[in-house]
């Protein structure tokens, strides 16, 4: 399922915005001009990743709970306190909007 997200200018470069999409936490990154969507839930710990760091040179976000850091490109998670992954979706631009696909 496709879901419009808002303009690609509602997200600045070198920002994270959460969004609902039909009752699932998404977090949408801005690296670089880059936009990335994942499950906006740690998987260590209930927290949003959208209240974390960012962390650009990495394209990695850092959990604000316990410190567990995310790739935003795979969800791999690469530092403990996490170990599983986070869902990653596909984000693409379409007519200045973001657009992710979402799993029906």
């Amino acid at each position: 399922m496709k879901v419009k997200l808002c303009k690609v200018i509602d997200i600045p470069d070198m920002s994270m915005k959460s969004f609902d999409i039909t009752g699932e936490p998404v977090l949408v990154a801005n690296v670089n001009g880059k936009f990335y969507a994942i499950s906006d839930i740690c998987s260590h710990a209930m927290a949003y990743l959208s209240e974390g760091e960012l962390m650009p040179e990495e394209c990695h976000v850092q959990c604000p709970d316990h410190g567990a850091v995310f790739d935003l490109k795979t969800g791999e998670a690469i530092a403990l306190p996490a170990v599983s992954p986070v869902a990653a979706y596909p984000i693409t631009i379409e007519e200045d909007h973001l657009v992710i696909e979402m799993p029906d």
